[in-house]
């Protein structure tokens, strides 16, 4: 997962939404940095906090990593309440949101992969440039879905920011599972092994249009019996998945969708689209 929670001053009283008690925070220290492929790294974290890392069993568990200005000198954790008090806004730190690829309890280490595209961003970059010993704040983690072994057959319809959640689930299949996955890359070097049930077929989709991995679910074979759906990706994507998955007659007890980024939208923008209609996926009906 690689979507946005950029830092904004507080609404007026008479508008704010009710606060969520914040998640503790844990400060980590990168152990190993993998390349995974062109644009994929892994990044592998432990030290000292891990016990204070509570796991869940979703495999969409993501974490919010803050991000605070060097310069500034912040030290973890970030009180962002107190800070309000002190700070400019554009000084908070901000949060990036990441899924929580594996958690090592025998060798005590959180792994998250990150999607890496030159210096844009503040997340890729930093994992790019990411030695031992460099350290990262971490709260959660959140998550929600996680594979039904009695659903009749499994969909997954992702991109490469949905990867991470995507091998996971796979891994937590029963082997009996059957389904097919749909995993949209700009070309065959940015495949990763995936372990899938043999009854789960996965097919890459190569391009950068979001179109074309609507396009390649549209044109498959509708398994016999009710799916479990994870649809996670570009917002575009997403919104002409959706509208699929409607005519299908797919209820939304059975679908897991996100869009976790907007193409030709910086970070920033599209977590500030999610306001506004056009960041709006709508829910298929119930």
């Amino acid at each position: 997962m690689s979507s946005v929670d950029a830092t904004i001053p507080n609404p007026p009283a008479s508008t704010a939404r009710p606060q969520r008690a914040a998640r503790p925070q844990v400060t980590l220290e990168v152990v190993r940095r993998e390349q995974l492929s062109p644009h994929l790294v892994r990044i592998v974290l432990g030290g000292e906090q891990f016990e204070a890392f509570a796991a869940n069993d979703s495999t969409d568990a993501y974490v919010k990593i803050f991000f605070a200005k060097p310069e500034l000198g912040l030290e973890p954790p970030y009180d962002v309440a107190a800070l309000r008090e002190t700070l400019a806004p554009e000084d908070l730190p901000v949060t990036r949101t990441y899924t929580v690829r594996a958690v090592d309890t025998v060798a005590r280490t959180i792994t998250i992969d990150f999607v890496v595209h030159g210096a844009d961003g503040l997340a890729g970059p930093w994992a790019d440039a990411a030695r031992p010993g460099d350290r990262l704040t971490v709260a959660g983690p959140g998550g929600g879905y996680r594979p039904d072994p009695e659903s009749d057959w499994h969909l997954f319809a992702v991109d490469q920011s949905a990867l991470p959640a995507t091998a996971s689930a796979l891994e937590a299949l029963p082997p009996g599972a059957r389904g097919l996955v749909f995993v949209q890359v700009a070309d065959a070097s940015e495949q990763i092994p995936l372990a899938a049930p043999a009854g789960v077929a996965v097919r890459w989709v190569y391009g950068d249009d979001p179109a074309l991995l609507v396009d390649a679910v549209t044109g498959a074979e509708w398994l016999a019996g009710r799916p479990q759906i994870f649809a996670h990706g570009e917002r575009e994507a997403m919104k002409g998945l959706r509208n699929l998955f409607r005519d299908r007659g797919v209820q939304r007890s059975e679908l897991s969708l996100s869009g976790y980024w907007a193409q030709g939208r910086t970070e920033d923008r599209f977590q500030a689209e999610k306001r506004e209609p056009i960041g709006v996926i709508e829910p298929v009906s119930d």
